[in-house]
């Protein structure tokens, strides 16, 4: 069961991540773009995750998602700051 969470948390990602940038490609808006790389990095993250916890197993890989997480957020943090101004 928690295979399939972990599928459909990455798959979630994946889609907010194409209709993001998808919607940036349409508007020019910079706020989608942010958004759009977040959502890109948030789901390698969790792409990361199912590989760790279900595919390679002795393998600790956690501060490679927490690492990805962390970009993804930094980069819409910057984005928000620096649109901001």
């Amino acid at each position: 069961m928690a295979e399939a969470v972990y599928i459909l948390c990455a798959l979630t990602s994946v889609a907010c991540a194409v209709l993001l940038l998808r919607g940036y490609g349409r508007s020019r808006s910079r706020l989608l773009l942010w958004s759009g790389l977040c959502f890109m990095a948030l789901a390698i993250s969790n792409m990361v995750l199912f590989v760790d916890l279900v595919v390679v197993q002795g393998v600790d890989l956690s501060l490679l998602r927490s690492s990805l997480a962390l970009l993804g957020i930094a980069t819409l943090l910057y984005g928000l700051i620096w649109d901001a101004q």
